[in-house]
């Protein structure tokens, strides 16, 4: 799979796809990049950026969404002009497909929406790259419908993504044997923050929760199963983010991680 100048599979580096859940701002953004770039330098891996420019399934209906499509598109670009990032953004509607795959190089489909056949038509005849989260209600080969429908759009620059699987009321757990069932289809890739929310199962069930101390270790058991890619949500200060910031890592935490899945990798003599 190929996102911009980034090659995704077994045998190539490990990709990073890290960024604030939301765009927050045009200044929040470039900073969040810049920030995240210095970092992947350091550890030697290629960065894509990623934010929302509309979280179209927040828990509540008051929640901050967004800026909307098309600033969040401008400025997405201007990061991927100035900075010379590959960049990914959710879309939730056919409306927004080729709009944004004007902009992004990579388009991703919520794990929600993951069986939306329209949609997945769509994004594969758009001609960026697709990355499928993997619905929190399937089994891990049903992921490879989703790879088979873009197929027939003509699509084949393709990456799934787990971000576990429903457990009973506001509650994930992730099943690392569904890394190995997903990669027989396409290069796979961890989240491993929304791994760890807890979907409304924040202040009175109007806000998604979680714990963003326990995406660490699972992130390290991925890397030691087997990942082409690493999702992470990063924000400068979680506590103030305006979109699941009880699971969103610091930068000092994902620098840390960075450092241990390397090491992993490296004893596996994956690089």
């Amino acid at each position: 799979m190929r996102a911009g100048s980034i090659e995704i599979g077994p045998g190539q580096p490990l990709a990073l796809i890290a960024g604030p859940c939301v765009i927050e701002g045009e200044e929040f953004a470039l900073r969040h990049a810049l920030r995240l770039r210095e970092i992947a330098r350091r550890h030697g891996l290629p960065l894509i950026y990623k934010s929302s420019f509309d979280k179209a399934n927040r828990t509540s209906g008051k929640s901050f969404r967004g800026p909307g499509l098309e600033e969040g598109l401008r400025i997405l670009a201007r990061i991927k002009r100035e900075l010379a990032l590959p960049v990914l953004t959710d879309v939730h509607d056919e409306r927004q497909i080729e709009p944004a795959a004007k902009v992004v190089d990579v388009l991703q489909i919520p794990a929600f929406l993951c069986r939306q056949t329209d949609l997945l038509l769509a994004a594969g005849r758009s001609g960026a790259a697709v990355n499928v989260k993997k619905g929190q209600f399937l089994a891990p080969e049903e992921m490879k419908n989703a790879v088979d429908k873009l197929a027939e759009a003509g699509c084949a620059n393709v990456l799934l993504t787990e971000r576990g699987s429903t457990f009973g009321y506001h509650n994930l757990v992730v099943d690392m044997r569904g890394l190995i069932e997903m990669r027989r289809y396409a290069p796979v890739c961890f989240d491993a923050t929304h791994s760890v929310q807890r979907p409304g199962g924040g202040a009175g069930g109007t806000t998604t929760g979680g714990d963003r101390t326990l995406a660490p270790p699972l992130a390290r058991a991925a890397a030691a199963v087997g990942i082409d890619a690493l999702f992470c949500e990063v924000h400068e200060s979680p506590e103030q983010a305006k979109s699941d910031g009880p699971n969103s890592l610091t930068f000092e935490m994902w620098d840390q991680l960075l450092g241990d899945v390397k090491k992993i990798r490296g004893a596996l003599g994956h690089g």
